[in-house]
């Protein structure tokens, strides 16, 4: 097969969504845990709402799970195989999930998080390097498009979990990880050859003349840059939606808030999916990001200047959109940009402290502005932050 046959040929969508769906996975497995669950937990544990409780466990966690997916992507391109990490990493996690009422101090519950974590993410870390061993760069945007379903079927699943009377604490762990094997399971079952040798084959650094390899670097950089500081506004406003929503209208609630977050997401999908298949016919495929990130920055300022609710829920909706596009889409394009296939598994751990980092950025963040500036001046530094990220990543829109 020759480099032109190899590069047109293209997975099925069949195993685009199966890809997506078991990324969704992780989605479902830790959202619905961390934010309803875990607290849940905590109180049964120590017999209040215990922030400082917490706030250990996830920043336990949360250290357990940069350092575990940077660990086992590396391990899965040293052995050269995706599919056997991603099965063990499942088995461990869901045996972690479910074991986690049989803790009886704090101390043992964030042992069992920071195991549940190494799982988790011996599960995720491959799976994500999967995706670039197998879908062409004609795809990628597509592909993008489908991760969308991730934090809508973690939304989802969350939803079904605290339906009153569908289960017990015991018995809603159980359920989480019936679906989550149920999400990534078929992947591993069917995806089975579906790798293409071409995005597989090691690259070394003197393929490319100087040039070329310095810009490539850059592009690295400034994707990973801008996803940090989009997902730092993202984090953001995950936390404390809720606070900022009852600084508006004191009886603004829990449901409210729920349902418009889900709202977000769920327009988000559609969204995702059009744009990205639109970068891939157009060749353009980090366009859509730069775009995407300057609509979060337009979203963040309507907030910043709302007088109303109405304007205030409107400008998180745009965000909310803007901002979840954006991080689907980068997902699947970080899978073109990165150097080297054999160290593919690697640098998306490295990639991935994107998604933790802002954990500990956040709360420096908000208490050195909020309580003496107020929301708006929040939603205008991370209007910053957002216009910033889109710049980076237009400088590098041009087809790669």
């Amino acid at each position: 097969m020759t480099a032109d046959e190899a590069s047109a040929r293209q997975q099925p969508l069949w195993f685009l969504f199966l890809l997506a769906l078991a990324v969704a996975g992780g989605a479902v497995s830790y959202m619905p845990f961390l934010t309803v669950l875990l607290p849940v937990r905590i109180n049964a544990l120590t017999g209040t709402d215990d922030v400082a409780a917490l706030s250990y466990a996830t920043f336990a966690g949360a250290i357990v799970a940069s350092l575990a997916n940077i660990l086992f992507g590396w391990l899965s391109d040293l052995s050269g195989s995706r599919r056997g990490w991603i099965l063990a990493g499942l088995v461990i996690s869901g045996a972690m999930l479910v074991s986690m009422t049989r803790a009886e101090t704090l101390g043992e519950l964030i042992a069992f998080l920071m195991v549940w974590q190494l799982g988790l993410n011996m599960m995720l870390g491959p799976l994500s390097a999967w995706a670039g061993d197998c879908v062409p760069d004609r795809q990628k945007g597509l592909l993008g498009g489908f991760f969308a379903f991730a934090p809508a079927l973690g939304a989802l699943s969350g939803a079904l979990i605290t339906i009153p009377g569908i289960a017990d604490t015991q018995g809603r762990l159980w359920l989480i990880a019936l679906i989550v094997a149920a999400l990534v399971v078929p992947a591993l079952v069917m995806g089975k050859g579906r790798a293409m040798p071409h995005l597989v084959r090691p690259r070394m650094a003197d393929e490319a003349d100087k040039p070329d390899s310095l810009r490539k670097r850059s592009v690295v950089v400034n994707m990973w840059v801008a996803r940090l500081l989009v997902q730092i506004a993202e984090a953001a406003l995950f936390a404390f939606l809720l606070f900022w929503l009852r600084s508006l209208s004191p009886d603004f609630s829990e449901n409210k808030a729920a349902n418009l977050f889900s709202l977000a997401v769920c327009i988000a999908v559609p969204v995702a999916l059009i744009t990205g298949k639109w970068s891939d016919k157009a060749s353009r495929p980090l366009l859509p990001l730069s775009v995407a990130a300057a609509i979060s920055a337009t979203g963040l300022l309507a907030m910043a200047f709302s007088q109303s609710i109405s304007l205030a829920l409107a400008g998180y909706v745009l965000f909310g959109v803007a901002s979840m596009t954006f991080l689907s889409l980068h997902s699947s394009q970080t899978l073109r940009v990165l150097p080297k296939p054999q160290h593919r598994g690697r640098d998306l751990g490295l990639f991935n402290l994107t998604n933790t980092l802002p954990s500990l950025i956040i709360p420096g963040l908000v208490i050195s502005l909020v309580p003496g500036l107020g929301f708006s001046v929040l939603f205008m530094v991370l209007a910053a932050l957002a216009v910033l990220a889109s710049v980076l990543i237009a400088v590098f829109s041009k087809p790669i």
